[in-house]
């Protein structure tokens, strides 16, 4: 009589542990095929998303597979349509392009293997009655696509930005640096930390690189908490490009800083590690939380407000004030490749308006004499150096500073004295957010 097959006790041999993994799989696909259709069809955010409740209950290797297949997915949209339309007599509805696109970003860009990606996809597509009727669409269009486009992926055009940023961005930069733009994007965005100590020693432990401003760049970073050095509040995680306002305030010990729109809570650290008497103000209280918590973690001191700047009643007058003001977040998209397709333009009038508001309360805060750092994590002119423009006009008090925050490259000066990061900057090393950043001195 044959005997059964036995467990070797090596992961995935029987045939118990293949049947295992293959529903791991599986979860996380169908976990990232939800994710796909919220950003698509309800113009949700993936930050949104995966904090329901639904994600977070997925085992913490499922949910960091699921993150990892939707975000690479959105970032390679317009190369896996490429690949499809060839295949495709109409576009089906986008649940089940969403599914095409899927399985071949997951084959093709991430060299998953065809079979069992096209098997799982197929069940997800059973799975519901709207994607049923395209069991066999998605085995026989897959198939086809993964094969013709196979070997040619990394030459195929990359993810066009969408109209509504494309077209004002391109009037702003030319069609060469757009298109530099959308390459960073599809890279992706390493990460960044600002460290409490010692950068060059921080690089070393953990296996990274020293940036020009004095972050510790990773290259592979693995699970964040799990690093040295996170447990002990020695560093915290922050685009390099974030942490150059905070920097440029160039703090003494002892001084009294107002930090407006604070939450996360990066710059209050850094400021707070600077020896500053630091005044964190947001307007979430949930927000709030979490400065509080990275506070406690680091064991760095502010004095946390939940208020609206507009309407804050302290009448109190700062050395130095900084903004980073609400905004349309387009110089993230490296990091968060669901905001074209989750926004569609609409408000960005509205936080213009704000930002000017927002700005004109935080100069009132500003002693005589001190200094007032403006920036906004946007690639959109309006939102920096036209905003910085209109204020100057209207505040005859305040002066551009000249000085050169450490690691800033001349040529990214602007003409109006800011500073206009773009996520194309230091391509070699990994690119950085978009960032408009500008430091304005009141008069004594």
């Amino acid at each position: 009589m044959p005997r059964p097959p036995q467990n070797s006790g090596r992961p995935g041999t029987s045939l118990a542990g293949k049947t295992e993994k293959r529903l791991v799989l599986n979860v996380a696909r169908l976990a990232a095929m939800r994710i796909l259709n919220g950003v698509m069809t309800e113009q949700k955010q993936l930050s949104e998303m995966t904090k329901t409740d639904e994600f977070k209950a997925l085992a913490p290797e499922d949910r960091a597979r699921t993150q990892r297949l939707a975000t690479h997915t959105l970032r390679h949209v317009g190369r896996a349509d490429r690949a499809l339309r060839p295949h495709l007599a109409k576009l089906p509805a986008v649940e089940v392009l969403n599914i095409l696109r899927l399985g071949v970003v997951e084959i093709v860009g991430l060299g998953a293997p065809a079979h069992a990606v096209v098997n799982d996809l197929v069940s997800i597509c059973a799975s519901s009655g709207q994607t049923r009727p395209y069991k066999g669409l998605i085995n026989a269009v897959l198939r086809k696509a993964v094969a013709d486009v196979s070997g040619k992926w990394d030459k195929s055009p990359v993810q066009m930005m969408p109209k509504w940023l494309r077209n004002p961005l391109r009037e702003a930069y030319g069609n060469g640096t757009i298109m530099a733009m959308e390459t960073a994007h599809m890279r992706g965005a390493p990460v960044d930390l600002t460290v409490t100590s010692d950068p060059q020693s921080w690089a070393e432990t953990l296996g990274g690189t020293v940036l020009p401003n004095g972050s510790v760049r990773l290259d592979d970073m693995g699970q964040i908490s799990a690093l040295p050095g996170f447990g002990d509040g020695k560093w915290w995680v922050q685009d390099a490009a974030a942490s150059w306002p905070a920097a440029w305030l160039a703090l003494k010990p002892g001084e009294a800083v107002l930090d407006v729109c604070a939450a996360p809570g990066g710059k209050t650290m850094q400021m707070a590690l600077a020896g500053a008497e630091v005044t964190s103000l947001d307007i979430s209280a949930s927000r709030m939380e979490r400065v509080a918590e990275n506070l406690a973690r680091t064991k760095l001191k502010a004095d946390l407000v939940i208020a609206n700047v507009l309407e804050w009643q302290d009448e109190r007058q700062f050395d130095a004030v900084l903004l980073d003001a609400p905004c349309s977040a387009t110089g993230t998209i490296r990091r968060h490749p669901d905001l074209p397709f989750a926004k569609d333009g609409t408000g960005i009038s509205e936080l213009i308006g704000l930002q000017a508001e927002m700005l004109s309360a935080a100069a009132r805060r500003v002693k005589p004499g001190g200094r007032l750092v403006f920036c906004t994590c946007s690639l959109i002119p309006d939102e920096g150096e036209v905003q910085a423009e209109s204020f100057l006009e209207a505040h005859k008090d305040f002066v551009v500073d000249t000085s050169v925050p450490k690691g800033m490259e001349a040529e990214w000066r602007t003409e109006e004295g800011g500073y206009r990061l773009r996520p194309d900057y230091w391509a070699d090393r990994g690119g950085m957010d978009g960032f408009y950043i500008i430091r304005m001195n009141r008069v004594a």
